[in-house]
């Protein structure tokens, strides 16, 4: 699911019933396409400006994984002039079965093609999002509204 957060406000992106230009601070949540946001958020990210932005992401690939790194360093790559990132969680989840049963036909040397090491990583996949994701992703959240909270009582410190 793709939202916009405004600490207790959440959007759906679809939808697009909020103004961007209403919000410093933006949460964006996506799961990965290929290794990077959707196109619909990739466009989200295009029009964030001067903007402090919380990427959440949800993929099937292990969460310290270089594809997990390399996938907030795409989603970052999307965003416009000037934006900060404050903070990125990911939770592994669950893998399309439809793009699973592709996979399970790929060829030998296809890095997605269904070996020992990647059928067991679908298999770990399988079970989240789990309490224990959940359990982060508060965690997450309450360390971002800190985070937020200390920086705006920095920057009217300057003023």
């Amino acid at each position: 699911m793709m939202v916009l957060v405004k600490i207790w406000q959440i959007f759906l992106l679809y939808e697009m019933k909020f103004n961007l230009e209403d919000y410093d601070n933006i949460a964006v949540g996506y799961w990965l396409t290929r290794g990077e946001p959707d196109k619909m958020v990739q466009e989200l990210l295009k029009k964030l400006n001067n903007k402090t932005v919380i990427l959440f992401q949800t993929q099937g690939a292990e969460l310290n994984s270089e594809h997990s790194i390399t996938a907030f360093a795409r989603a970052a790559s999307y965003l416009g002039e000037n934006c900060k990132v404050l903070g990125t969680f990911a939770s592994q989840g669950k893998i399309n079965p439809a793009m699973l049963e592709r996979r399970k036909n790929a060829d030998k040397n296809d890095p997605h093609a269904a070996t020992p090491r990647n059928l067991e990583r679908w298999q770990k996949a399988s079970i989240h999002p789990n309490e224990e994701d959940f359990s982060r992703a508060k965690e997450f959240v309450k360390s971002m509204q800190r985070k937020i909270a200390l920086r705006e009582k920095y920057l009217n410190m300057k003023k």
